[in-house]
């Protein structure tokens, strides 16, 4: 017997996450012997290990940061071709407590399928979007070429570094921590996710998209950190046409972003924000 297709929506969980954050004490180190030390605390980001398995089958264990779990779950599915579309998964449930935490996903019949012919074994840190891949041919994907888009209005872009500080809470709070933004198509800021690894906050933010039905047609995505092979597939797969990165991007994010139509914007620090795809040619 074959089981109802689900609503498009992924399933919404009323398990709470752990806290995202804790303080520690640590003490001042002194050049000196004879001076004592001083003691203090500060907050820093917690890391959970989340084992994923997906219809039963382990397939993943990540560093993450614990918290927004369904909506990183939701986008590392997508993110990482274990799906095509959220209406492939069915179920999901969160188990464990402290460090170890583990979900149990329950995809459709023919992407488990796929899942197992890809024979991946993932194991993930914080550092690294593409652990455990065993062919080229996965770490290289071929991926949809997207319809393109016009550039975003450089007014969107202004002050943008200091704006998005409002979604950046465990940042500011304990630092150690990347983000990822999604920006609509009016310009506005609307949702944004953090984790301690670059990869996994995308993850938790196209999650997040999916999960609050907010769609991306004309909107942007945004990230504090580097921007590497790993985040163009991830934004690919989401559809979404545009992203903004922080921080300088590879030569092979470029190479792949001109060739598949994303627009691909550094934001410097402290100069004009640098179009790398379109390729100026391109450009009109």
């Amino acid at each position: 017997m074959n089981a109802k297709r689900p609503d498009c929506a992924a399933p919404a969980l009323e398990t709470p996450a752990p806290a995202a954050s804790q303080t520690y004490s640590y003490s001042n180190l002194r050049q000196t012997e004879t001076q004592s030390a001083e003691s203090d605390s500060t907050a820093l980001a917690e890391e959970v290990a989340l084992a994923i398995a997906y219809n039963g089958i382990s397939q993943a264990v990540m560093l993450v940061t614990p918290s927004d779990l369904e909506d990183f779950i939701v986008g590392f599915s997508l993110g990482s071709g274990i799906i095509e579309d959220v209406c492939d998964i069915y179920d999901l449930q969160l188990s464990g407590s402290g460090s170890a935490q583990y979900a149990q996903v329950t995809i459709a019949n023919r992407a488990f399928w796929n899942l197992k012919q890809q024979r991946r074994q993932l194991a993930g840190t914080s550092g690294c979007g593409l652990c455990g891949v065993e062919a080229v041919e996965q770490a290289l994907p071929d991926l949809k070429v997207l319809p393109g888009a016009p550039l975003p209005p450089v007014e969107w872009l202004d002050g943008l570094r200091q704006r998005i500080g409002a979604f950046q809470p465990l940042g500011q709070y304990s630092g150690a921590v990347h983000a990822a933004v999604f920006m609509d198509a009016k310009g506005e800021l609307l949702l944004g996710r953090e984790d301690i690894g670059r990869h996994n906050a995308l993850d938790k933010l196209i999650g997040g998209l999916i999960r609050q039905k907010i769609t991306t047609e004309g909107g942007l995505a945004i990230v504090t950190s580097r921007c590497s092979l790993e985040l163009i597939q991830k934004v690919l797969r989401a559809g979404i046409q545009t992203l903004v990165s922080l921080s300088s991007p590879t030569g092979l994010a470029v190479q792949w972003a001109r060739r598949h139509n994303l627009n691909l914007i550094h934001l410097p620090q402290k100069s004009a924000p640098r179009v790398y795809s379109p390729a100026l040619e391109n450009q009109a």
